[in-house]
């Protein structure tokens, strides 16, 4: 297939991309630094700078939407709450356009989202169908779905990615995590007892690829079918890296660096993949601890 991609340099688009050519699909990647996209992807990938050089999507058949600005590198100012939402809904309303104006448009748009969607839900146990808590995560994402949806028609189908926190060997959470717990300086955040979805990138890639290959559509729980509470992958980490973890930082100190974003790590979701399990797919990686020996290795 031919495959346009945009957010590929991405933890998760830098992933994929070398899967999707295994498989002998051709990628394209729409990127605002072809260098170090080039650098990152290699010489086997189209890319373009941006997408109002290009009228339509014929000639796709697929999209994977994963662009946006990563959520928690900074405080959530205003300015910086407008560049979180604009980063995912522009580019997503451009795509929209571009699958309208195509006389075949791509067969399936997967889009991102978050399992931050349904806000901070507590001890709730979370699959696609639960209301969500409305707060700016469930309003940054609902959007995001909702111009995602538009590209949905009798030749498209439109799958939402509603992601966990990601695991893998560079980047994401792991890369903030692990100098401060190779120092042994690790530990719970406030209670400790609210609850992480997480997923391996081995997994959040088949996940894809599942997606991609399947005729199914609407929203998806990106996740482990086994969430943990902050307490349990704060030990868990420990257990690996042969550290300690009995150093706890105060909720208010978290909120006190953090602003409002603390409901990033203060806060959480006990999501499950309902859907996913349902259409058949099959998890790798369930166990928490085994899943983080494998990337931190």
């Amino acid at each position: 297939m031919q495959i346009l991609i945009t957010g590929g340099t991405g933890l998760i688009g830098s992933h994929l991309i070398p899967r999707l050519q295994e498989l002998g699909h051709d990628v394209t990647v729409v990127t605002r630094n072809p260098d170090k996209a080039r650098r990152l992807l290699g010489s086997t990938v189209t890319l373009w700078k941006g997408l109002h050089d290009h009228p339509n999507l014929d000639g796709f058949a697929a999209v994977i939407n994963l662009a946006g600005e990563p959520i928690a590198d900074k405080r959530w100012t205003q300015v910086q709450k407008q560049r979180l939402c604009q980063s995912r809904w522009q580019i997503t309303e451009r795509l929209v356009e571009m699958f309208k104006a195509s006389q075949t448009p791509p067969a399936v748009l997967i889009s991102g989202s978050a399992a931050g969607y349904y806000g901070n839900l507590g001890e709730v146990v979370v699959n696609e169908d639960e209301p969500p808590h409305n707060e700016f995560t469930h309003k940054l994402c609902a959007r995001w779905e909702q111009i995602a949806c538009g590209a949905q028609s009798e030749q498209t189908r439109v799958c939402l990615l509603r992601t966990g926190v990601v695991l893998a060997p560079k980047g994401g959470i792991l890369a903030k995590l692990l100098p401060i717990f190779r120092l042994g300086l690790g530990g719970p955040m406030g209670d400790g007892r609210q609850y992480l979805a997480w997923i391996h990138i081995d997994d959040m890639v088949n996940g894809i690829l599942w997606l991609l290959d399947n005729d199914l559509r609407g929203p998806f729980n990106m996740v482990s079918p086994y969430p943990v509470r902050n307490e349990q992958f704060s030990h868990a980490l420990c257990h690996v890296l042969k550290r300690p973890a009995f150093i706890r930082v105060p909720a208010a100190a978290v909120r006190l660096m953090m602003g409002e974003s603390s409901v990033l790590v203060l806060g959480g979701q006990r999501a499950l993949p309902k859907r996913l399990e349902e259409s058949g797919f099959g998890f790798r990686w369930y166990d928490l601890e085994e899943a983080l020996g494998d990337v931190v290795r």
